[in-house]
């Protein structure tokens, strides 16, 4: 139960996402295939994340120290575009433009999950 609450958090924020930051977009055409895309191109978000961020945080740990963890950022955007690349492999109508709007939109994806983590009942009983 708690994947498919993550995964439904995590596709609200993806297509809040796609509404708030421009070069972020749904191409599909129909509402149906947009809910369909972003609930797919949310679980390749969360499979990147949980596959690679571990390995990037152990590798790049000296960066993180570096920069205070702005690093972070960046590996975001990156992991953001991959997710972009593996969706355009599996033809998805999802496309982000380059480097900035990935940034943007890692960070957007990043605060409105958190949020809708602190205001989804019962997403804290573990």
């Amino acid at each position: 139960m708690g994947f498919l609450i993550r995964l439904v958090i995590g596709a609200l924020a993806l297509w809040i996402t796609t509404l708030v930051v421009p070069g972020i977009e749904l191409t599909g055409r129909s509402t149906l295939d947009n809910a369909l895309t972003v609930l797919v191109v949310a679980f390749i978000f969360g499979v990147v994340n949980a596959v690679l961020k571990p390995i990037i945080h152990v590798v790049g740990c000296v960066f993180y120290v570096l920069t205070l963890g702005l690093f972070a950022l960046v590996v975001n955007a990156l992991l953001f575009l991959l997710t972009d690349w593996i969706a355009h492999v599996f033809d998805l109508p999802f496309s982000i433009d380059g480097f900035w709007p990935a940034f943007y939109g890692a960070i957007v994806m990043a605060v409105v999950s958190w949020l809708l983590g602190v205001v989804w009942p019962g997403r804290s009983e573990r």
